[in-house]
């Protein structure tokens, strides 16, 4: 199996805010060692006074049950805040490891959250 890029492998999370919104673009992989960075972002997000939080994986190259768990804390908390949670651009094997854990139901399953892979809902 052929390494990849150190460049490919680090978790960079850019943040854009706007009024009442903000899009979250993490890239890299997201694992055991960077998945709490993008849960320390998420969690001072949701805890500011923001209606809605996109979290766009486009650039994510692959996820393991530790971010898997962060998004579904996040999603927790935005419940509990009442702010809606939407992630996007889910490639097809983040797309799989979603239906797989059941978020896909859990995301796609309330008013305010909803999982999109690319431009499409799921």
């Amino acid at each position: 199996m052929k390494a990849q890029p150190e460049s490919m492998e680090k978790l960079a999370i850019q943040i854009v805010e706007s009024k009442d919104s903000v899009l979250v673009c993490p890239s890299g992989r997201i694992d055991i060692d960077s998945s709490p960075s993008l849960r320390d972002q998420l969690l001072a997000l949701l805890r500011g006074h923001i209606t809605m939080v996109r979290v766009d994986l486009t650039a994510v190259t692959s996820i393991d049950s530790s971010a898997v768990a962060t998004l579904a804390e996040a999603l927790k908390i935005a419940r509990a805040g009442k702010t809606e949670l939407r992630l996007q651009g889910l490639h097809d094997e983040l797309l799989r490891i979603f239906e797989f854990t059941g978020l896909v139901s859990l995301f796609n399953g309330s008013g305010d959250t909803m999982i999109q892979s690319g431009s499409e809902a799921v």
